[in-house]
């Protein structure tokens, strides 16, 4: 499915889209959302409203949620929603998420299995943060410095002020022009940059990199206010801004500085340090110890070859002699990479010394750390079919309101059924703390298909089909999900005793799934209206 209908109005906004830029790095897949519009651009406001801005939005992640690349690990989620959650929070009491936006967009922030030191914004409130970027984030407030700069490109409707530009040009035009421009500063290639600005159309292309230029620095100065809102340092900024700098010097000739959609990184840096300076920031705090082994799992979940884990196995030889800290990331990510390498007697050896160093740290009593230790615990038990052991780590967190607790304790007593032969008492609440959890995240496909696992385990087996089409359905798998749920509706047919509550959501859901692939396909057509046709017959 392509990532945009093609009536006219939204191929300008897909071009923006794609041409828009990230944090670090310019990346192949679309980038900068926005919803608040100050007076400079007023006039995007009615071309780009809220409605079709979250539709887009839902359109490109349909996408981005079936590409290898989507990740969806439960801890780092987690970590990521605990440090993005304030900074929406502090927004919002801001004011720069109004009222007309603050229901209609998703606020969402997800992973995206990449090396590269990267974040990246879209349409509809949705923000991508790159594995890498985590790797390198010294500290939670380096983070959340970029967070807060992409959640800045959504509060102040940067794609709707971009298309204003764009629309008094020809779009195709500055489209040719800005991807030969963004490919030229990737490849370094002066002659690739001359090639691209060529012809009447080089001025309507510098103006529109001048504008995301300015677009920019708005969001380092916005994104400033808003994580020391959150309860950031505004230091955290500074360093992050070190970082790009240090990752630019490796990557990047520095020719051509006229021909960057971000300033210069060294321009930011002086930025942010007088910003700092204003605020009488004067220290940065120390990484929480929960940062320390988050930066290292996604540190090994950012490159799953084997190489790369081994290398990361071998680093725990060199943490005896370190600091606390870079020990305690060294041990965690050697664990867990023993762990994905199918060594589960080498992981729980690791975990064991790694225990034994956080607790005889200054680190011992925070809390944050030990859940992240004994969850990875249960999962090196899950692993090794020790199930007393995973039951008794998982279930100090498994109703703690967190997914990764809800998920590791479903998915634990799901294999302590399975091991015995019959489903245990403990699992039917699980399933129904599973469908608790779905009501209010309706797209986590994760626990749909954990629920579709359970309830099969259990016996619920048109349940079961309908958790599995409503997995298909988050990830942006229409068809799937119509196939399945047609599936299930032939299968109530054939059973004397099926569930009747469960068929009727069936029928309902598959209804709601056929109109709206009719209306995605009519989008896809360009048809002017929708609605026109009755939706496909079940």
């Amino acid at each position: 499915m392509s990532l945009a209908p093609v009536r006219p109005r939204l191929r300008r906004i897909r071009a923006a889209v794609l041409l828009a830029v990230s944090f670090g790095m310019v990346l192949p897949m679309p980038v900068a959302a926005q919803v608040r519009l100050p007076s400079l651009g007023e006039a995007a406001s009615d071309e780009f409203n809220v409605t079709t801005e979250r539709r887009l939005g839902e359109q490109v992640m349909r996408d981005i949620r079936r590409d290898p690349d989507y990740a969806d690990d439960p801890l780092l989620v987690d970590y990521l929603q605990a440090l993005w959650q304030p900074l929406v929070k502090a927004a919002r009491a801001r004011g720069d998420i109004t009222p007309d936006v603050a229901d209609a967009f998703a606020w969402e922030a997800f992973l995206v299995r990449d090396r590269a030191v990267n974040a990246f914004a879209l349409p509809g409130g949705f923000v991508g943060i790159h594995y890498g970027l985590i790797a390198v984030s010294a500290t939670q407030d380096e983070l959340a410095s970029v967070m807060a700069h992409e959640l800045s490109h959504v509060t102040q409707r940067h794609i709707a002020r971009m298309i204003g530009v764009s629309s008094r040009a020809s779009m195709i035009g500055i489209a040719t022009v800005l991807l030969g421009v963004l490919a030229a500063s990737r490849s370094g290639n002066a002659d690739v940059a001359n090639a691209a600005i060529q012809g009447g159309q080089a001025v309507a292309a510098q103006a529109q990199l001048n504008f995301s230029r300015d677009m920019e620095r708005e969001a380092d100065r916005n994104g400033f206010a808003l994580m020391s809102a959150a309860g950031y340092s505004g230091l955290g900024m500074v360093r992050m801004f070190e970082r790009l700098d240090q990752a630019y010097r490796l990557n990047d000739s520095g020719n051509y500085p006229y021909l960057r959609s971000h300033p210069l990184t060294t321009e930011r840096q002086g930025e942010a340090r007088l910003l700092v300076s204003s605020r009488g920031s004067v220290a940065l705090p120390r990484p929480r110890a929960e940062h320390v082994l988050m930066q290292a799992r996604a540190r090994v979940l950012m490159d799953p070859s084997a190489q790369a884990l081994r290398h990361l196995q071998d680093g725990e030889a060199h943490a005896a002699a370190a600091d606390d800290d870079t020990a305690l990331g060294a041990m965690y990510a050697a664990a867990l990479a023993s762990l994905m390498l199918g060594e589960v007697d080498r992981a729980d050896r690791t975990l064991g010394a790694l225990q034994a160093r956080l607790d005889g740290s200054r680190r011992a009593g925070e809390a944050a750390a030990q859940r992240m230790l004994a969850m990875l615990g249960a999962q090196v038990a899950l692993a090794s079919r020790d199930l007393p052991r995973a039951l008794r780590l998982s279930a100090r967190y498994e109703r703690d309101g967190t997914r990764a607790g809800l998920l590791l304790g479903a998915q634990v007593e799901l294999a302590v059924s399975q091991q015995a032969g019959q489903p245990t008492p403990q699992l039917r609440a699980q399933i129904e703390a599973l469908q608790t959890w779905l009501v209010e995240h309706k797209a986590d496909a994760a626990a749909w298909t954990l629920l579709g696992q359970c309830a099969q385990a259990q016996g619920l087996v048109l349940r079961a089909v309908r958790a599995l089409a409503e997995s298909h359905a988050a990830l942006g798998d229409i068809n799937g999900a119509i196939d399945r749920l047609r599936a299930g509706q032939e299968l109530a047919r054939r059973s004397a005793d099926h569930d009747f509550v469960e068929s009727s959501v069936i029928d309902a859901r598959l209804r709601q799934l056929l109109v709206q692939r009719r209306d995605l396909m009519a989008e896809l057509r360009g048809e002017a209206r929708r609605g026109d046709r009755q939706p496909d017959q079940p």
